[in-house]
Parts: C-alpha cells; sequence; structure tokens
C-alpha cells in the first residue's frame, strides 16, 4: 500500500512533462529527465546533482559551459524533478546504473564528471565502475567523506512507518526550508525555493527520498573516494568555506583519499559555491577542463 501524500497531488505524466523542457528518454529503470547542449564536436561534460535538488541548479554553469564549446549534459536523478520515481532500492547501484544507461544511449564516452553533493560519491563510483569511460572528475561539496550529520527528525525517518508519517506531516515545509542553509547568500534563497517546489508536486518524491536515505546514500563513501584516488584520473574539488550542509573540514578527508586532488576553497560561500559564485568559480573550472 502506498503511504498518502497528501501534497503530492499531480501525475507525473506526458502532460506534466511537455511543460518541463528538456528531453526525454527511457531507461531500463524508467523516464529519465535530460537536457544535452552545446558543440557536438566538443568535449563531453556530465552535471550529476545532489540528494534532492534537481538539475536546475546547474542553471549557470551548464550556459556557461555551453558557450565555452563544450558538449554539455545535464539529468534529474531517479526520483527527482521530471525523471520517474520507480519503485526500486535508491541507493549507489542505482544511481551508477542510471547514469551508465544514459551516456550509452545518447552515445556519450570519454567524459569530464561533475558531481555536486551527493553528486560526489555518484560520480566517484561512476569513476570506479568505467575508468575508460572518464577524462577527469570535478566535485562540488561532496559528500561521503563520512556520514552525513543528520537531525534528529531526519535519522526518525529512516525507521519504517515512522518515516513515512514523520515526512508526510512535517517533510514538505522542513525540507523548502532546509534547502536555504545550502545557501550563505540569503538574497538567492527565494527564487531557490520557488524552483525547488516543482518537483515536490508529483507523486513518488518523498518516497524515494526517504528510499535514497534508507539506501544508504547519506553514509560513508570513503573507500570509494580511496579507489578512485588510485585510478590517478585528474580530479579538482571546489568547496565553500561556509557549508553548513557538508562541513569544509571534510575536504581534508577527501583529500587524503585522492591525494592528487586540486582543492579550491571559496570563501564566504555555501554548499553551492557554482551557484552562488559562479564569477569565480567558472573561469577556474573552464582551465581545468581545458588542460
Amino acid at each position: 500500500m502506498t503511504f498518502p501524500y497528501l501534497d503530492e497531488t499531480k501525475e507525473l505524466n506526458e502532460a506534466a512533462r511537455a511543460q518541463a523542457g528538456g528531453s526525454f528518454i527511457l531507461l531500463p529503470d524508467g523516464m529519465t529527465h535530460y537536457e544535452l547542449s552545446g558543440n557536438e564536436n566538443g568535449r563531453v561534460v556530465v552535471l550529476v546533482h545532489g540528494f534532492s535538488v534537481p538539475y536546475f541548479i546547474f542553471d549557470p554553469t551548464f550556459d556557461f559551459l555551453v558557450r565555452a564549446g563544450f558538449r554539455v549534459l545535464r539529468y534529474d536523478l531517479f526520483g527527482r524533478g521530471f525523471s520517474d520515481r520507480p519503485r526500486l532500492q535508491y541507493d549507489i547501484h542505482l544511481f551508477v546504473r542510471q547514469l551508465k544507461h544514459l551516456l550509452d544511449a545518447l552515445h556519450l564516452s570519454q567524459i569530464s564528471l561533475i558531481g555536486l553533493s551527493m553528486g560526489g560519491p555518484i560520480t566517484a563510483a561512476f569513476l570506479c565502475a568505467h575508468p575508460q569511460m572518464v577524462r577527469s572528475h570535478v566535485m562540488i561539496d561532496p559528500s561521503g567523506a563520512q556520514r552525513v550529520a543528520l537531525p534528529a527528525l531526519v535519522k526518525a525517518a529512516r525507521v519504517p512507518l515512522l518515516g513515512e508519517l514523520a515526512l508526510g506531516l512535517l517533510g514538505s515545509a522542513n525540507m523548502v526550508k532546509g534547502i536555504a542553509v545550502d545557501l550563505f547568500n540569503k538574497t538567492l534563497v527565494e527564487k531557490f525555493q520557488a524552483q525547488y517546489k516543482i518537483q515536490m508536486q508529483y507523486k513518488g518524491f518523498k518516497r524515494a527520498i526517504l528510499s535514497t536515505m534508507r539506501g544508504g546514500m547519506l553514509d560513508s563513501f570513503y573507500d570509494t573516494y580511496q579507489i578512485a584516488g588510485k585510478l590517478n584520473k585528474p580530479t579538482f574539488i571546489f568547496w565553500g568555506r561556509q557549508d553548513a550542509t557538508i562541513p569544509y573540514e571534510h575536504s581534508a578527508l577527501i583529500c587524503r583519499a585522492i591525494p592528487h586532488a586540486q582543492l579550491h576553497t571559496v570563501e564566504n560561500c555555501g554548499h553551492i559555491p557554482h551557484y552562488e559564485k559562479p564569477q569565480e568559480v567558472h573561469p577556474i573550472l573552464l582551465a581545468h577542463l581545458e588542460s
């Protein structure tokens, strides 16, 4: 029996997708919402978002890289945005599989991967599984250096039935309020929250979020980072000094696991430096991708 999340009132169907923009492709595990643009002969860059904010989080970076001459792909992870919410376990295997199926379907290889937050473990795990497909690796405030510290309410969400009840009664308001902590610049919060709320109308969103927590995606992926480090792919890390979601101190652990990685610290910035301070991040990102 499906738990009745009363604020999830809409079906994610063809009519809804017609208003979403971007493109859609049916993969073995479900429909994936994506956008692919830029120079067809340019180097391929793939943007992988984090725990709950869909691909709009890459709006400024996507546009910048397209203008710079790259072939750029961004997509919504299953359970987020306008991608399907399949009834599967939302774990690292599902997300790596989704990325592989998408790249194969679009005939893309020799990619530069950029992973934000939970996209860090996803891109690192993809690199470990398919090193021959990856040219270079960029992470932005990646999770997974150690288990994410969770508030009591979020910890309770991992408990069957209790989690459904807590997310059903308090989840929507708390999730919208909670994403505000990602931003150090509070003038961006209102627009950010308005874009975030759109996906929450569609059935299956909270079920996917719960499954992601229960599937271990907020746990440590330090071993994965260590394996990725031994592959010696060019690796660059951006981290906001004032990140309240994944503390800046975790950057030292990631750099220990990947000793050759370059780290750039973005001052007076939170969890999403490419979104808050694109004028600082983008030129450095471009130099890394072109090198």
